[in-house]
């Protein structure tokens, strides 16, 4: 348990870092691009800043991260398909979860 929700947030934010990538498309000069980018990746510093607090304090992370799929439906909602909304806010309110329990077994074991 304590490796699975540290495990699936680095690959969630290697998975939304994938989206950043559509920045590329050729139609924006130089310093549009590296912006456009350095907007498109702020989610996976969020995630992975999140994922160091909580690697010390997983209440933390946990809440962190139900906190960034909540925000991220409320934000979203009624834009995509209801998939979407699985895809992106699912994990993290997985990683949440984890982390969460996480801490308690900690806490019980003490």
């Amino acid at each position: 348990l304590f490796w699975s929700p540290r495990l699936l947030a680095i690959a969630f934010a290697v998975f939304l870092s994938l989206f950043a990538l559509d920045v590329f498309d050729g139609e924006r000069g130089f310093w549009d691009t590296a912006l456009a980018l350095l907007l498109h990746l702020l989610p996976t510093v969020f995630i992975l800043v999140t994922l160091l607090l909580a690697w010390k304090w997983e209440w933390i992370g946990g809440t962190l991260f139900i906190a960034f799929g909540l925000c991220y439906i409320v934000w979203a909602w009624g834009l995509f398909p209801f998939l979407t909304y699985l895809v992106i806010a699912g994990p993290l309110f997985l990683v949440g979860i984890l982390f969460w329990l996480d801490w308690k077994i900690g806490r019980a074991r003490s």
